[in-house]
């Protein structure tokens, strides 16, 4: 897969390419988030997708690349990403990860081996699966399952989408 590959140029936003839904193809408002270290470099990126009418945040999905300290969570504690959509639904519960099943999933010609978390909140669906260039992608979801055809709707996006002016 020719997207799943760290960019050689230097690019505006991330020096890797993020793997996530087009904005055009969400009915909602999107947001960025860039994790910066200390010496600039973009350690992830998380994009919240939000639907239209208030109705608060629906997914995130987080794009991690290897060294990053948002992926080290310790033992049964939640991935970045869905701390991150509990902050957004300003929920202060506990949750813990129950369990996680690894599965098989094709996104078109390719096969993703897709780790499933299951959390004590049941409104909350969570996947995460690795890229060949080892970015740990996830995608949290609120209040709706994460079904096989999400993944096809995940393209990289354009570093301009990230430009900051």
């Amino acid at each position: 897969m020719s997207f799943l590959r760290r960019r050689s140029a230097t690019p505006a936003g991330p020096d890797f390419d993020v793997l996530a839904m087009d904005p055009g193809d969400w009915p909602g408002n999107l947001g960025a988030g860039l994790l910066p270290a200390p010496d600039g470099t973009c350690q992830g990126v998380f994009l919240r997708y939000d639907l239209f009418g208030g109705r608060g945040p629906a997914m995130i999905i987080g794009n991690l690349p290897e060294g990053s300290p948002a992926r080290d969570v310790p033992e049964g504690q939640v991935p970045f990403e869905v701390a991150q959509l509990l902050l957004a639904l300003e929920n202060d519960e506990e949750i813990t990860v129950v369990s996680t099943e690894d599965m098989p999933v094709m996104q078109g010609d390719n096969l993703l081996i897709v780790r499933r978390v299951k959390l004590s909140e049941s409104r909350i669906s969570c996947v995460q699966f690795d890229r060949s260039d080892n970015v740990l992608v996830t995608i949290a979801a609120w209040d709706r399952p994460i079904t096989d055809d999400l993944y096809a709707l995940l393209k990289p996006l354009p570093a301009e989408l990230f430009q900051q002016g």
